[in-house]
């Protein structure tokens, strides 16, 4: 195991990622201190254990942690208030913030664009937890005139608190989150306020894809704004593109005769989603793998999930993956189990073994 970074560690912003990263550090033993325009905010990170509020004149590096749209004006002033700190951020946009800070006089060579690829659908300190950045990605994203010790300081950061640092320029960054995260947000949120559009009833009977795909939606509408504004006109292109091609399918749909289509653009649509969502990297950022599925029905009692997964481990089978759906009208829930192909009939066998309803 890597040693953790070298502090003392200040951070500047004490919502969910601040407080996160000082949960993190704290964990591995760094001296973390917190800074917040909010006093109340500080209190309550302090108080999880986030760090220490008092202040500091020397750290060795500087996490800013606050909203896009603020970032670029606290990495300027943080770069004058401690010439000989390395100075990143966690911020979900790259290119504005970081060409803000060098523009308001940041020193260019400290300043490391960051970013963890983690989060949750709830904000502030409150919501903070040490294992939020455990085996995800941690964006390092050094300026043409980084120097390369603050990249690694930087890297390192991101390794004690449990990330895996990964390199990418500010502006590749905000290409490829474009595409992965921010767009995702948007069609998240335009799909749940259809929702709005019908009764009752109509949402009773939502399924576990409509779950899945709104999950997201449940996100801070306030900062997604700043994130999207931040990285507009990236956004706006692949959202651009994703009309192009929803178009195509409302008119495909609206020809239609009701019977199965040929080749046709809905058709095309749904194919082309199944190859690219088998580009999705795997756990532990591996290749896309192949899993089987193994469902269970269980009761929604406490300990019934938990028992199967005691008996997966009894079984020797590693669990890949987890879903589970509630049962409308019905106080049971079905049990999605991924696991690898070859494992199938071992579990099947030994569930139904010990009394648990598989479903084929």
């Amino acid at each position: 195991m890597n040693a953790p970074v070298a502090g003392p560690v200040l951070i500047i912003g004490s919502g969910l990622l601040g407080a996160s990263v000082g949960l993190a550090l704290r964990r591995a033993g760094v001296a973390t201190y917190l800074e917040d325009a909010d006093p109340d905010a500080v209190r309550v990170a302090v108080e999880r254990g986030a760090g220490e509020g008092s202040a500091i004149t020397d750290p060795r590096i500087v996490v800013v942690a606050v909203p896009p749209g603020a970032a670029g004006a606290v990495i300027a002033e943080a770069s004058r208030r401690f010439p000989d700190a390395t100075i990143t951020d966690v911020t979900s946009v790259k290119a504005q913030p970081l060409g803000e800070a060098v523009a308001l006089g940041a020193d260019a060579a400290r300043v490391i664009g960051g970013h963890p690829l983690a989060g949750r659908e709830v904000s502030g300190p409150a919501g903070a937890r040490p294992d939020l950045f455990d085996d995800r990605v941690w964006v390092v994203a050094p300026m043409d005139a980084g120097e390369p010790r603050r990249a690694d300081d930087v890297g390192a950061l991101a390794r004690t608190c449990g990330a895996l640092p990964v390199r990418m320029s500010p502006a590749e960054h905000d290409r490829a989150v474009a595409v992965t995260s921010h767009a995702p947000q948007v069609v998240s949120s335009l799909l749940a306020a259809r929702l709005l559009e019908v009764d009752e009833e109509a949402v009773a009977v939502s399924g576990q894809g409509l779950r899945d795909m709104t999950r997201i939606a449940d996100s801070d509408p306030a900062l997604w704004r700043a994130i999207l504004a931040a990285n507009s006109e990236r956004v706006a292109d692949v959202l651009s593109a994703l009309a192009d091609d929803l178009q195509a399918v409302v008119a495909d749909l609206r020809a239609g005769d009701g019977r199965p289509p040929g080749p046709s653009a809905t058709l095309d649509a749904l194919e082309r989603g199944v190859s690219g969502r088998q580009r999705i990297p795997g756990k532990h950022g591996a290749g896309a793998r192949e899993f089987a599925v193994v469902s269970v029905m269980v009761a929604d009692e406490p300990g019934q999930v938990a028992s199967v997964l005691v008996a997966m481990g009894e079984l020797g089978v590693n669990l890949e993956d987890i879903r589970i759906e509630h049962v409308l009208g019905r106080p049971s829930g079905l049990i999605d189990i991924s696991v690898r192909p070859g494992s199938v009939a071992v579990l099947e066998a030994g569930l139904r073994a010990r009394g648990f309803d598989v479903r084929s």
